[in-house]
């Protein structure tokens, strides 16, 4: 099947199977890597696509998905599709009382969960949610009869229906047109109810189309999937994958994924810059607790490195001597770095947020490139990227084939393509404020992002227009480039800047613990817990020379004037990071408003006192 015979899913699901692979999708079970095979796959499908169609799944059927990313959620994923139907994907940490509104909103009848902990902890939820009729469990739960059944309970239930109708299969596959409901994703939520984002097959399916002209994936790559389903962009890049016809080996989990990568030893991994920030971070720690000649080298390599990326990643040439000290750099660490990721990788992806200019410089320099794309839930989710033969630094890339990008008059990005969603599920009002239709009938998203094209038609993303802080001062602040700036600093992990009609920018800081205790020690500073420590005068004034040294390229009305040290990292769990680990400006702020309200008095205090 050509490419431009593929107009569905179902299609290029057809398209996958064409070509059988003994290994095409693995995933780990009792400390072994499980093949799944193309056939294994088809027939997993076929079963569960069955079987919803005999607890009587009729094509425009909603179907609900919450479970962490494991092997059943692809087989369910595909299994609805094939069916005509929409699945509705939920991230397995969403509060209860957010999946009871995403069911009863989307009308969802069926619910495939992941195990007996994700349903004790919706259980409630889930009582609320009239229309729900069956619970489908990937692992067997208890739980009241009659609701509650498990996968392979819906796999017998489909082997049956296929002995008594062989021909059903091919029947729900014939009802899937290109402007059929794909999928309706929900948004975070941050500012409101979560919005249902409408997703036809030849919305997923263009993202898809355009994505294999701008990469060098081939058919004989290994990828390690990270990001969770829940998430269009990995969503999305499963479907590419399984285009390709690449060998997928699914992550664990973020504590497991350094150990994943070791093992694995992937061509590519796609995530978001958090974890390119926690791979760094880490490499660093190990080199800072050694001590002594390896932190120097470590820390020295890395200064090096940024210096030849900056030239050679924009078309440069390094003199000589910044040649052999990256040689030397890429010898005495940047070579153990690589082998630590598996020793393979071609390319890193991120997505999601913005990657900080020092650290694409960094992974550069150490020959595993983080190829930056930008794209929302709304747009499948490709607008932009860059690739292995066009990337450019700082920069999230040009248009992707088949979209169009253009910036309007207040900065706002705009795209328009055939990934464009068709629109939010039960919200005109939403609906018409995003998607605008001009004169010549085409419709551009509104992606609420502030950026710049530049003369090659590379997109830079400034900040969030959403998030743009106005001190009360009438100065507006983009806090996204002060954080990455602030992140240079190897005493920084996470950074909020906050400031919203405030007379100055401050900063929440959470700093690099493991690093900043070993400092501690050698200033003959003892802190009996974190919290001790980040209250020291001395560490204190650390972080705000580190920040002011970070900052001086800034205006005097964005430099950071108050710091705010916090002794635990920002989480999903603490509902301070999105599922795919952004920050939720306002929760954070909200969450710590008595504290940053006492640091704000304090300053101007001191501020009114020297005058």
């Amino acid at each position: 099947m050509s490419d431009a015979q593929i107009k569905t899913l179902v299609d290029l699901y057809r398209h996958v199977l064409a070509k059988p692979k003994p290994a095409l999708l693995n995933y780990k079970r009792s400390d072994q890597w499980q093949p799944v095979s193309t056939e294994q796959l088809a027939e997993k499908v076929r079963l569960a696509a069955m079987g919803l169609f005999a607890l009587g799944v009729q094509p425009d059927a909603h179907v609900g998905l919450l479970s962490e990313n494991r092997i059943e959620w692809t087989i369910a994923d595909l299994a609805v599709i094939n069916c005509g139907a929409a699945d509705v994907p939920i991230y397995p940490t969403q509060a209860p009382k957010q999946v009871a509104y995403i069911l009863n909103d989307a009308g969802v009848e069926i619910l495939f969960i992941s195990n007996q902990a994700q349903y004790d902890r919706v259980r409630e939820a889930l009582n609320s949610c009239p229309k729900l009729r069956v619970i489908v469990s990937f692992d067997k739960v208890s739980a009241p009869s009659g609701k509650v059944m498990s996968f392979d309970e819906l796999l017998n239930w489909g082997a049956a229906a296929y002995d008594t109708d062989p021909h059903a299969f091919e029947n729900m596959q014939a009802t899937v047109k290109p402007e059929t409901l794909a999928t309706l994703i929900y948004t975070s939520g941050t500012t409101g109810d979560p919005k249902g984002v409408m997703l036809t097959h030849s919305n997923l399916v263009a993202n898809v189309l355009s994505t294999v002209q701008v990469t060098t994936v081939a058919e004989d790559d290994i990828a390690l999937s990270f990001l969770p389903f829940s998430h269009i962009f990995e969503r999305a890049v499963i479907y590419f994958y399984l285009f390709i016809r690449a060998k997928v080996f699914y992550a664990r989990s973020i504590e497991t994924v350094a150990e994943d990568l070791r093992d694995v030893k992937p061509n590519y991994l796609t995530s978001v810059p958090r974890l390119f920030e926690k791979i760094q971070a880490r490499a660093m720690e190990k080199a800072e607790a050694a001590g002594g000649l390896t932190a120097k080298v470590a820390r020295w390599s890395v200064a090096v490195g940024q210096q030849w990326a900056e030239l050679v990643s924009n078309g440069q040439k390094p003199d000589l001597l910044l040649s052999l000290k990256h040689k030397i750099a890429d010898t005495l660490f940047f070579s153990k770095w690589r082998t630590a990721m598996g020793g393979r990788i071609r390319s890193f992806v991120a997505g999601g947020a913005a990657l900080a200019p020092d650290l694409a410089r960094t992974f550069y320099a150490a020959g595993m490139p983080i190829l930056q794309g930008y794209g929302l839930t709304e747009s499948s989710p490709g607008i932009t990227a860059c690739t292995d033969t066009h990337n450019r630094l700082g920069s999230v890339g040009r248009a992707m084939p088949g979209v169009t990008v253009k910036i309007a008059e207040d900065g706002e990005i705009l795209a328009s393509g055939a990934n464009i969603m068709q629109g939010y599920y039960n919200k005109p009002e939403e609906t018409a404020e995003t998607l605008e239709t001009d004169a010549e009938g085409r419709v551009w998203l509104h992606t609420g992002d502030i950026g710049v094209l530049d003369k090659d038609g590379y997109l830079f993303i400034t900040d969030r227009k959403k998030d743009l802080l106005k001190t009360s001062g009438g100065k507006y602040i983009a806090p996204q480039p002060i954080e990455n700036l602030i992140k240079r600093s190897r005493f920084v992990n996470q950074v909020v800047v906050i400031g919203n009609d405030r007379k100055f920018p401050a900063a929440l800081i959470v700093p690099q613990l493991d690093v900043l205790k070993a400092h501690a020690e050698q200033l003959g500073i003892s802190a009996a817990t974190n919290a001790e420590l980040i209250a020291h005068p001395q560490i204190v004034s650390l972080i705000e020379n580190e920040i002011a040294q970070c900052t001086t390229e800034l205006s005097q009305y964005e430099k950071i004037k108050a710091v705010l040290l916090l002794d635990h990292e920002l989480t999903v769990e603490s509902g301070e990071l999105t599922p795919t680990l952004k920050v939720k400006r306002r929760v954070v702020v909200e969450k710590h408003k008595k504290a940053i309200d006492q640091l704000y008095h304090e300053k101007e205090v001191a501020h009114a006192s020297a005058e």
